[in-house]
């Protein structure tokens, strides 16, 4: 197996844990908050998604947006360039486009990871590292965040959810 595999089954898999949680949680609580964290739960696995796949490009400027993408709903809170205004998701994601979202993701790994040549720069100028640590850098930010997956919907920390996820 190729390092461009592992890395790839490493996208599936905690694309995968993503997934689960999804389909685990109720869709009233997915459009609640999360604990401590002013953010809906859907908005949560939506910045999440839209990160992976963002950093699955070659660069800022080669990114294509999914389709469904709705302009700034990748950010959490404020805004980068308006540090003064929260932005606001009005409109949630459903669980059925977060999960389409998923699979649109699992396409991108298999998609980019095939041509991926590991010591090019990261493609993002604020990313100081090559194109292999960026994969490290990548694959763990969605099950880090704080209020994150799985924390956000763990069947064992929130209650509503239903079943247990399998997040291996």
């Amino acid at each position: 197996m190729s390092i461009q595999e592992t890395i790839a089954n490493q996208y599936h898999a905690v694309l995968k844990m993503l997934e689960q949680a999804i389909e685990l949680c109720p869709e009233p609580l997915s459009l609640s908050a999360s604990g401590a964290s002013p953010n809906h739960s859907w908005h949560i696995a939506y910045h999440a998604l839209f990160y992976t796949h963002f950093y699955l490009a070659p660069g800022e400027s080669e990114f294509t947006p999914w389709p469904h993408h709705r302009p700034e709903y990748n950010f959490l809170g404020t805004v980068p360039w308006r540090p003064n205004e929260i932005h606001i998701a009005e409109i949630p994601y459903t669980q059925a486009e977060l999960r389409e979202y998923v699979e649109f993701c699992h396409g991108e790994v298999d998609r980019q990871t095939a041509v991926l040549d590991l010591d090019a720069p990261s493609g993002f100028h604020w990313l100081p590292f090559n194109k292999l640590e960026l994969q490290f850098y990548n694959i763990r930010i969605p099950p880090t965040m704080p209020g994150s997956y799985p924390s956000a919907f763990a069947p064992r920390q929130i209650s509503g959810c239903r079943g247990s996820a399998d997040f291996r």
